[in-house]
């Protein structure tokens, strides 16, 4: 629905009110049937054909509570900090990407990281 602005609804739906059914607006304007019925429901329910305002939610990690975490806490996990913020691993690494906390490394232990030759037997 954003991908259209609002002018080129306006004469769209004007020309479906003018009495010509979907089908000839849609092959006139290269739109969907869907989206001709969309922007009919739009305008019936808010009385214009703008879009609708976003409604985005903040987010539920504060950048300054998971700095502060990883401060005290640098060598946690993933799903520690998710235990600690109640969240999910994914949303902790979603947060850490926004805040640019890079991604702690797996670090090797020491019999698979070394070599066959230089281990004693």
């Amino acid at each position: 629905m954003g991908y259209y602005d609002k002018k080129f609804r306006e004469s769209a739906m004007s020309i479906l009110r003018q009495g010509k059914s979907k089908k000839e607006v849609t092959a006139m304007f290269g739109l969907g049937v869907n989206t001709l019925r969309t922007w009919e429901k739009l305008e019936a329910e808010t009385g214009t054909l703008s879009n609708r305002p976003l409604n985005r939610e903040q987010p539920k990690i504060k950048d300054s509570e998971l700095l502060e975490y990883y401060r005290e806490n640098p060598h946690s996990t993933n799903k520690e900090a998710a235990l600690a913020f109640n969240c999910s691993a994914s949303g902790i690494r979603d947060a850490k990407k926004r805040v640019k906390i890079t991604r702690k490394k797996t670090q090797y232990s020491t019999v698979s990281g070394t070599k066959k030759s230089e281990r004693s037997s």
